[in-house]
């Protein structure tokens, strides 16, 4: 019988029973390895009011703190509200993950940069 995908939709291999979890949508239970998760990290406070808040602040330089959330979403709800989308079949096998927005890589260290130890420049001791 043909299949759709390798994992059968899940991410269970070799274990018997995976706890459920509730959808932060819809509220249905849907089994941990099954949910699509999506890691959130927002600031408090709406764009709009973080100068009226930092000009009002007695410190200078106050961070804001960030809401860190977890969310996860049935298969139906992830598809609704655009978290995944239906691919190709040939599409399903890339397993490569998408590009993560806001994560800088690391540059690596080349020498005669400046701030950089190398060749040229003074010496920082």
């Amino acid at each position: 019988m043909t299949v759709k995908r390798r994992n059968g939709g899940r991410n269970k291999h070799g274990r018997g029973h995976v706890k459920y979890i509730r959808c932060t949508n819809c509220s249905k239970a849907c089994p941990k390895d099954k949910a699509i998760r999506k890691f959130v990290i927002r600031n408090i406070v709406e764009a709009a009011a973080v100068r009226d808040i930092s000009e009002a602040s007695v410190y200078a330089s106050y961070t804001l703190p960030k809401l860190y959330a977890k969310l996860y979403y049935c298969v139906s709800c992830a598809i609704h509200s655009k978290v995944v989308r239906n691919r190709s079949r040939e599409a399903r096998k890339d397993r490569t993950p998408p590009p993560r927005y806001g994560f800088r890589p690391q540059q690596p260290n080349r020498p005669g940069q400046p701030g950089q130890p190398g060749q040229g420049g003074p010496q920082r001791s």
